[in-house]
């Protein structure tokens, strides 16, 4: 029996989730699933620069095992871009981590992402109701948390960056 995959920290939750190719009808296409820490994995390489060792150590995993996630990934976006499927981002072995995103773990660390949204119904900070704050991640600016729109979906006044949900 296999040893159970250990979970790949994951510090920001994208805000679209789905691509396609422009023209195409949505019935017609072909999807290719990358999952949540693949994407991180792309986000921490391709767009913040780090290199295979560092970004492994924020992810919490080998680099060995940071390798192959980026090579899994680069390779269902190419397959995507060059037969024109749809890139769908979901689901994955990963925990959110970073400002006021749950407590599971005692500390900063939240829930295990394991497909969409957050911990459902009176489940925590991800379903926390109209109270508490959306909190940037990087700068630690706080804004009240408004009703309705998620915190994710908000961006920080000051860096720009998408704000998580705070207490």
């Amino acid at each position: 029996m296999p040893r159970p995959r250990r979970l790949r920290r994951v510090r920001f939750r994208p805000d679209v989730t789905f691509f396609k190719p422009m023209g195409v009808k949505e019935s017609y296409l072909e999807e290719s699933i990358l999952t949540v820490d693949e994407f991180e994995a792309v986000r921490l390489k391709d767009m913040d620069g780090f290199d295979q060792e560092e970004a492994a150590k924020k992810m919490n995993i080998s680099q060995p095992t940071f390798h192959r996630l980026i090579k899994s990934a680069r390779k269902k976006i190419a397959d995507a871009i060059v037969k024109g499927k749809a890139i769908k981002i979901e689901g994955g072995a990963y925990r959110m981590v970073g400002f006021g995103i749950g407590t599971a773990g005692g500390g900063s660390e939240g829930g295990v992402g394991r497909g969409r949204g957050g911990r459902g119904r009176m489940g925590g900070p991800f379903a926390a109701g109209p109270g508490g704050f959306c909190i940037c991640p990087n700068c630690g600016h706080r804004v009240s948390h408004q009703a309705g729109i998620p915190c994710y979906q908000l961006k920080c006044e000051k860096c720009g960056n998408p704000m998580v949900r705070g207490r």
